[in-house]
């Protein structure tokens, strides 16, 4: 049986944002979980995730702004500190006294800084390969052109086989997910996400977490490597580690049960 409740929009930080809420009920009494995608994954895309989170958490994947059917266009500002505040913006606007924070890939980054500014709200935080690219560190693996060349066909109009050129080891139902949503990621906000990988650093906020934090590494992945484990510990020595070692970048997609075990392991604890 389907968790899935609803979708929903609030206004929230000045513009409107969408969600899907999965697991809760009008009286719910599970802890909430607010869901933050990486930067081309509409919140549709991470239903199959929160289907399963929502056992346990009134689960809420939101659409980034520039994204799904959040507000989107040139008029609005795409930064991280911007992109950061819309999270507790939403939580505020929604009634949440307190909340689980779960961000994967550029979601991890925007939920780091959120989490930081807003330590009496995050009850933990768990964060999904975020890329720790930055000023005088090496660069993000992916590569600009790989987003920006499989936004302009899916804005073209683009089928499941299409999509396989771009994401070669997904199931036919995720690449036809891909190929109906991915023309809503507004091509302007993933390019200063993708600049803010190397222009913004991720490191800055480790130091002022005051929250149970899980990183969450791809084992297949070459977002996060050893060295950078090490210096994320320096930075942050109550920060847990959870390696998935079946799973490129896209964890869930790769082992979703490998994903559910280490969050729901973490979650379980805090």
């Amino acid at each position: 049986m389907s968790t899935f409740i609803e979708g929903g929009n609030v206004q929230a930080n000045g513009i409107r944002q969408h969600y899907l809420r999965y697991g809760g009920q009008h009286d719910s009494v599970k802890p909430v979980l607010l869901l933050i995608p990486g930067i081309t994954s509409p919140a549709i895309t991470w239903g199959f995730v929160a289907e399963r989170l929502g056992a346990d958490y009134d689960t809420y994947v939101l659409d980034v702004r520039g994204r799904g059917l959040s507000s989107t266009g040139p008029e609005l500002d795409y930064s991280a500190d911007t992109c950061a505040d819309d999270i507790s913006a939403f939580a505020r606007a929604m009634g949440f006294d307190g909340y689980h924070l779960a961000g994967h890939s550029m979601g991890a980054r925007f939920a780091v800084r959120s989490a930081a500014r807003n330590p009496g709200a995050v009850k933990s935080l768990v964060l999904i390969d975020p890329p720790v690219s930055g000023p005088g560190r090496r660069e993000y693996p992916s590569k600009l052109a790989w987003y920006v060349d499989s936004i302009r066909q899916a804005e073209q109009g683009m089928d499941a086989e299409a999509m396989r050129a771009f994401c070669p080891t997904w199931s036919l139902e995720q690449l036809q997910l891909r190929a109906e949503w991915l023309h809503t990621c507004y091509e302007p906000a993933i390019v200063r996400a993708f600049n803010d990988f190397h222009d913004v650093d991720f490191h800055q906020d480790l130091p002022k977490l005051t929250v149970p934090a899980l990183l969450m590494v791809a084992g297949r992945g070459a977002v996060i490597q050893a060295t950078d484990e090490a210096q994320i510990l320096e930075l942050q020595p109550r920060i847990q580690i959870a390696r998935v070692p079946n799973a490129g970048h896209m964890i869930p997609w790769d082992d979703l049960e490998g994903f559910l075990g280490a969050c729901r392991d973490f979650l379980a604890r805090h």
